[in-house]
């Protein structure tokens, strides 16, 4: 990249860094920080508060997405993060452009995703007194992030490297920066590129809070039918291996939260189920059987319903069980994975659980998955199904917030993290299509699959003529009952009416066509399957109107 002026080179963290030998603007230290980063993409929606930072990022090479909206850039910015474990980035202009961004950002914030969220602002003359399009940043996103902060061309790399590190940081979240218009342009006299350490070593040091880990042990040995109860922070802490060995060692059973799907193989014979999800009651009746729950990097922001166990609890996490939704007696903080490693290495006792005991548990799961179908109707656990086997083993799933989302959260297999992507802390409707953009972009070889009710993709049905310029070849399979279910259920569950629950018919293969897009109407489960099995190879998006029957959704939920 030919900047135009003489540079000096040098390494850090494995990553060569081209530092130019005179002052950087302020705008360019921030891209020379998100290069460093190993970030690679940069979504947005402009304004004039922020070209200059659009064209340090685009001399930086970062790929810039255009999206339709301030809040859809924010769920493309939060699957980046999801995928990659890096900070995804969003960019908004000031005033309105910053408040659309806010439930993209919340989103991220409760479903522990790295973000570095980026609003643009009046001058710094103007600020202080001006109104037109002024609203203030900081008490706007104070709730809803980790830190914000303004970018000054006096602290521009001290701030720069703090957001990184703080997004990244356990729980990981989003960290809003404000960047006025007047700013951006001026010399950074704080320009120096100096990368905080992200990522987390290995090692055996941990405490432990109500006992010492030869406590926990004994609880292990002394357990006659201890579950595994495993959520999103042992996703992030790269555990897989280590709470296979662990639940293979222990012999019992395996339960996962929903954005953790995958952590754990589902084809694995101790895998026992989803938790708040499809068939909850059953989940939750086989989890009272439990005499003690080892819950590893669970984190309550994904119950839906409060945790009614009285089961003895053991808190296995990179944090303290601050947040007390769940009561434990004993608490081991540190590192996930070590952890596992230590317990798998030191437990002495017989492993606990017949296996066939788990297979019930899993047949009566399926049993309750199927009830409420309707004969001769396309059921919602159709299109589930066609969707599973009409796609490889390594597709990318996106699911939005609905009725749907309860049934493939339990009925979708997951063999591998990052397979599954799902928002359950705030659950923000509009997520899967933003999501599945951006999982096509980091993954072009590979098939993703995004699922959505006809309520989520009303919100954000615009991106379909991004999708289709950038040539992604997503299939959105969209459930179609011209409802807003879960609201209707409740409606009809205390016999009112329908009020603010119906949605108008749209026909979506024209719909389609208009986006630059296939797309296509189906009604049966045989003409579903047959759509998905030709879908391979696809050059722009196939949009799939599943027009399903909503009754089996009444026997569910």
């Amino acid at each position: 990249m030919d900047r135009g002026r003489p540079t000096k080179s040098f390494t850090f963290a494995k990553t060569e860094l081209t530092i130019l030998a005179d002052t950087l603007s302020t705008a360019a230290v921030m891209a020379r920080y998100l290069t460093a980063a190993g970030i690679k993409h940069l979504f947005g929606y402009p304004g004039d508060p922020n070209i200059e930072l659009l064209e340090a990022t685009r001399r930086e090479g970062i790929e810039m997405i255009l999206g339709r909206r301030e809040g859809t850039v924010a769920f493309m910015a939060e699957a980046y993060g999801m995928l990659t474990g890096r900070p995804g980035v969003c960019v908004s202009t000031l005033g309105p452009g910053s408040t659309s961004m806010v439930n993209g950002v919340a989103n991220a914030y409760l479903d522990r995703v790295p973000m570095l969220a980026i609003s643009g602002q009046v001058g710094t003359r103007l600020e202080q007194f001006f109104t037109h399009q002024v609203v203030d940043h900081n008490r706007l996103y104070s709730p809803i992030t980790k830190w914000t902060a303004r970018i000054l061309p006096e602290s521009a790399s001290t701030v720069m490297r703090k957001a990184l590190r703080v997004a990244v940081a356990e729980r990981p979240g989003p960290v809003h920066i404000t960047t006025n218009a007047n700013l951006l342009a001026q010399p950074a006299t704080d320009g120096e590129v100096s990368l905080p350490p992200t990522g987390v070593t290995q090692f055996p040091q941990l405490f432990a809070v109500g006992g010492d880990v030869s406590e926990s042990l004994r609880k292990l040995e002394h357990a006659r039918r201890p579950v595994l109860l495993v959520g999103i922070s042992a996703r992030r802490s790269g555990a897989t291996d280590q709470l296979i060995a662990f639940a293979e060692k222990l012999g019992c059973a395996v339960v996962v939260s929903p954005m953790a799907k995958g952590v754990f193989p589902e084809d694995h014979p101790l895998y026992a189920s989803t938790i708040d999800m499809a068939c909850n009651r059953v989940v939750w009746e086989f989890l009272q059987t439990a005499d003690l729950v080892i819950a590893v990097g669970f984190d309550a922001v994904e119950l839906i319903k409060p945790w009614s166990l009285t089961v003895p609890v053991i808190h296995v996490d990179s944090t303290p069980n601050t947040d007390q939704i769940y009561p434990a007696e004993l608490e081991i903080v540190g590192n996930i994975a070590s952890v596992l490693d230590t317990l798998t290495d030191e437990y002495r006792g017989e492993p606990k659980w017949p296996r066939a005991d788990i297979a019930r548990h899993r047949d009566t799961l399926r049993d309750a998955f199927y009830e409420g179908r309707v004969a001769g109707k396309l059921n919602p656990t159709d299109v589930v199904d066609a969707v599973r086997e009409s796609f490889p083993i390594d597709t990318i799933l996106t699911t939005d917030v609905g009725s749907h989302k309860l049934l493939i959260g339990q009925g979708w297999r997951a063999l591998r993290p990052g397979d599954f992507l799902m928002t359950n802390g705030l659950s923000s409707m509009g997520f899967s299509l933003p999501a599945a953009i951006t999982a096509k972009l980091l993954n072009r070889d590979r098939p993703v699959v995004c699922t959505i009710g006809d309520g989520g993709f009303a919100m954000v049905q615009s991106e379909l003529q991004l999708a289709s310029s950038l040539g992604l070849g997503i299939v959105v399979v969209v459930f179609c009952d011209n409802s807003l279910n879960r609201i209707e259920l409740k409606q009809m569950a205390k016999q009112y009416p329908s009020v603010l629950t119906r949605i108008e018919s749209t026909d979506l293969e024209r719909l389609a066509g208009a986006m630059g897009c296939d797309g296509i109407r189906v009604d049966d489960a045989a003409g579903l399957r047959r759509v998905l099995g030709a879908a391979s190879g696809l050059s722009r998006p196939l949009v799939v109107e599943a027009r399903i029957d909503p009754a089996q959704y009444r026997s569910q939920f």
